[in-house]
């Protein structure tokens, strides 16, 4: 019982000592109160750690940019057109509003504007038509604060039709603008 009291005793001695000596104390100022060089140096922080949090700052906004423009990428709309139209209808505006403030959040992304038709009509009148409707997406945007020079445009005509039923329901899925991110 004795032996196991005093080797506490030693342990919490020894425990004590370390403690005691590995407080840091205070820096001792000179006459003029400026520290010791040798304890102003140890307190600043390694140069490593500055640039630690510079490169971590760098990667979260890389992380970031990435995350926006793939939010860009899945949250885009397509919009749709009335027959023989390139004049934007309010949904197809309300749509182009929320892109618009995708792209915003997400100013590296750039896209392109697909304009769509049905199959009605000649293939020249179809690309003069979708272009038209590429077009005007691409000026809405533009008016609600989106930079021209991340948007460019192409039309397909009746080239690439969602539903190639020949259906008003079909052609009405088909007369849209589409957008993709590009890379």
């Amino acid at each position: 019982m004795l032996k196991s009291t005093i080797t506490r005793l030693v342990v919490m001695l020894f425990v004590l000592t370390l403690l005691a000596s590995g407080c840091a104390k205070k820096p001792a100022a000179d006459e003029a109160g400026a520290t010791d060089q040798t304890t102003q140096m140890d307190q600043q922080q390694p140069a490593g750690v500055d640039e630690q949090a510079v490169t971590d700052t760098a990667y979260d906004a890389e992380a970031a940019a990435r995350n926006a423009e793939r939010a860009a990428a899945k949250g885009l709309e397509p919009i749709h057109f009335a027959f023989d139209q390139y004049v934007l209808t309010d949904d197809a505006k309300s749509t182009l509003v929320n892109n618009a403030g995708l792209l915003r959040a997400a100013p590296a992304v750039k896209i392109l504007i697909e304009g769509h038709c049905d199959e009605r009509g000649s293939d020249e009148y179809n690309l003069a038509l979708g272009e038209k409707r590429a077009l005007a997406t691409k000026n809405y945007l533009v008016s609600l604060g989106v930079d021209a020079e991340r948007m460019s445009v192409i039309s397909y005509g009746e080239e690439m039709p969602l539903d190639s039923a020949h259906t008003k329901e079909a052609w009405a899925k088909n007369r849209r603008a589409n957008f993709k991110v590009k890379r």
